[in-house]
Parts: structure tokens; C-alpha cells; sequence
């Protein structure tokens, strides 16, 4: 059976935040921001995104764009508090949940749907309790894979529900231009377009495969199996409590992905010091990279054994920052979050790649005297050792 993913999006969400806090806002055009005119445009409610305002745009642009605009001061702190009771209702739900930001996550509900008559009635449901809990909007995206129910939620914005099964794609998917789809840069849109590959279904073509892959490299590769509907459909999200992280705000803005992973590799190998340290491993590593805009991602991934293996994590973290880096974004804040922990003592480690299996003599003889039939080794020190006893 396939299975069931929520993707749920808040709209406009800082916006809706303080639209929230100060209702008279409400069906006026917001912009959230710095109020300088040399400052940019961190997020538009949908009243100004009529007007052409958007995030990153300068703010005297914007102002130009509509000048009735209602310019307001970023309140991270508050935005923190209205996330969190977000994802405090969701949690009601299911543990099923993978944080992909501040804003948005993905939930598995493959088992729970089931309790409903009606498939869409989960979905209308939390959409539903989310205003009632937060009086914040949501749009949320039913698929069975993550890429799909994220592009479904983006289908119907603002507060609306769109399924997106497999067999829909060539309708659904495949005729949106190849600048809607998640994972593909503004700067790769137009070396795309400038080799024939002008929507989605483009993208998806096999004819168009290798081209594709000569022009975006090799990590392409995972972004076309995502347009064909062949992408994870298991989220990543920790099974206990317990977690340990290190992150670092950057006093110069991180531009290019060699940047980007030289700071990750040293934030992973310190995490992985001090889960060694602390005698923790664990199964569940998140990148969060935070952007000029101050704008959170958070991606996840979800190892087969538990670990602190420095070049294990970072692999990994390599991965994740391969997948969602973008070239138009300055990053100022990244964080690596080791999840699902154990103490280390608790767990039986399997030799990996990166390290050699540790043998002891007694290993050794062990496994001659389990292969020569008719002799029984010891080790010179046992013989010492039974005639000191003697």
C-alpha cells in the first residue's frame, strides 16, 4: 500500500503572524522587513503579492510597487512562539513529522487516515484545528512521496487541500513550467529554458536525461526521479526525546556551496566530538541553514545504525546541503541537530567503511578454534597465568 504524506504549509506566514497580532492589518497589503529603504523584503502577505511585492525585494521597490504598503518590523521571537504552537497541534496527531521550516513539515499519516470515512477528512480537519488552535491558514499537499505532496500543497494557495496521486502527474505535474518546481534554482531556469527544458514534463523526459545531467551535474539525477514520482516517501523525525546540536551565526553571509560545506564539515566533526564526549550516537542528522532573509530550512535524513562517526555524519550533511544549496540566497546561520540518541554503551557497533574492524586476540582464537577441529588454542599468558595460580 502506498503511503499517505501530508505536506502542510502555513501561508504567508510571518505576515499571517502579525495580521494575527494586530487585526486591524487584516485585508490590507503586509510586508515584513526592515524599515529601512535600503533593507529587503523578508515575506508578502497575498493583498501585496498582487501588487508584485515579494521576498528579497528592496524595500523602496517594493514601496514603489504599493505605496499603501504596510511595512513591519521582523519579530523572530514571536514568529519562534507562533511555530511552535503550529506544530504543538500537529503533534496531537501523529510523531510522524519531519520540520522542513519554521512554517512547514511533512507528516506520514498512512495509519491514522485509515480511522477516517473519508480520506480528505483528515486533511480538512487539521486545516480546520490549525486557525481554530493558531489562527493561522494552511495549505496542505496530499501525495505519496515528500517531493509530491510539496508540490501539491504550492498547487492551491491560499488554505487550499490538492491530492496529487501518480497517475496524475502527466495532468497535474508535468505541464507546470520548470520554474515552479522545487529544487531547481532561479539561476538554473534559465540554462534549462536555453536547452529546450521548459516544464516540468521536460524535465521528467528521458530523451532530455543526459543533457540535463551535463548541465547540473551529477546530483541532477535525484531531482528528475522526483518529476517521474520516484522519490522518498519515508520521513525523517526523531523517536526520542533526546537530542544534541551545535550551530554557528556567520559574521560574513556564506555565498557559495564550497563556503557553505567547509563551515558544515567543521560544525559535524565538532557535533560528532561531542556526542563521542557525552557517549552519545544516534540515528536522526538535520541541517538547518538559515538565509539573509531569515528564512529556515530544515532537512533531515535518517541513518540504518546508530552513529558518531564524524565522516558518516558528514556525508550526510554533504547530501542534504547538495540537495537544497541555492545560489541566489546568502547563508548566515547554519546548525547540524543529531536526534533519535542512545548511549553509546546500549548499542552494538558495526564496522564501517571508515574504520577497520577492532580484533582482539581473543577474537582471533576464538574463530581458529571454532575452524581447526582436534586443538584447543591459548595464549601464552593463560599458560603464565595457570602456573602462577597453580
Amino acid at each position: 500500500m502506498a503511503r499517505v504524506i501530508f505536506h502542510i504549509d502555513i501561508n504567508a506566514f510571518f505576515a499571517s503572524c502579525e495580521e494575527n497580532r494586530h487585526p486591524e492589518l487584516k485585508g490590507k497589503p503586509v510586508a515584513i522587513g526592515s524599515l529601512s529603504r535600503r533593507g529587503v523584503i523578508s515575506t508578502a502577505n497575498y493583498q501585496a503579492r498582487d501588487y508584485g511585492v515579494h521576498s528579497a525585494m528592496p524595500v523602496y521597490e517594493a514601496l514603489r510597487k504599493c505605496p499603501d504598503l504596510e511595512l513591519i518590523e521582523s519579530d523572530y521571537s514571536y514568529y519562534r512562539s507562533c511555530s511552535q504552537a503550529f506544530f504543538h497541534y500537529l503533534y496531537t496527531y501523529t510523531r510522524a513529522i519531519e520540520p522542513a521550516s519554521i512554517d512547514e513539515c511533512f507528516m506520514d499519516v498512512t495509519d491514522i487516515i485509515r480511522n477516517y470515512p473519508r480520506p480528505l477528512d483528515l486533511a480538512f480537519q487539521i486545516q480546520q484545528g490549525v486557525y481554530e488552535e493558531t489562527g493561522l491558514h494552511v495549505s496542505i499537499g496530499v501525495a505519496p512521496t515528500k517531493f509530491l505532496a510539496k508540490m501539491a500543497s504550492d498547487m492551491r494557495k491560499p488554505h487550499g487541500i490538492t491530492v496529487l496521486r501518480k497517475a496524475e502527474l502527466e495532468q497535474k505535474l508535468w505541464p507546470l513550467p520548470i520554474e515552479s518546481m522545487v529544487g531547481i534554482g532561479k539561476r538554473s531556469v534559465p540554462k534549462l529554458q536555453a536547452i529546450g527544458i521548459h516544464t516540468i514534463g521536460d524535465f521528467a523526459n528521458i530523451d532530455n536525461e543526459n543533457k540535463i545531467l551535463h548541465l547540473l551535474g551529477p546530483s541532477s539525477y535525484s531531482l528528475i526521479q522526483k518529476a517521474r514520482g520516484k522519490s522518498s516517501d519515508r520521513l525523517s523525525y526523531s523517536t526520542t526525546h533526546k537530542s544534541i546540536s551545535i550551530s554557528e551565526t556567520f559574521e560574513n553571509d556564506l555565498y557559495t556551496i564550497d563556503e557553505v560545506l567547509s563551515q558544515a564539515r567543521h560544525l559535524t566533526f565538532a557535533l560528532s566530538q561531542k556526542m563521542t564526549k557525552e557517549n552519545y550516537m544516534g540515528k536522526l542528522i538535520s541541517l538547518t541553514m538559515r538565509d539573509i532573509h531569515f528564512h529556515n530550512i530544515v532537512r533531515s535524513q535518517t541513518f540504518r545504525e546508530y552513529t558518531n562517526h564524524a565522516n558518516i555524519m558528514f556525508e550526510a550533511i554533504r547530501n542534504l546541503i547538495d540537495q537544497n544549496f541555492e545560489e541566489d540566497l546568502g547563508y548566515r546561520h547554519l546548525a547540524i541537530h543529531m536526534g533519535s540518541l542512545k548511549d553509546a554503551k546500549e548499542i552494538i557497533v558495526q564496522p564501517t567503511m571508515f574504520e577497520q574492524p577492532k580484533e582482539t586476540t581473543d577474537m582471533i582464537l576464538s574463530q581458529l578454534n571454532r575452524q581447526i577441529q582436534g586443538i584447543h588454542l591459548i595464549k601464552a599468558s593463560d599458560l603464565l597465568k595457570g602456573k602462577k595460580d597453580a
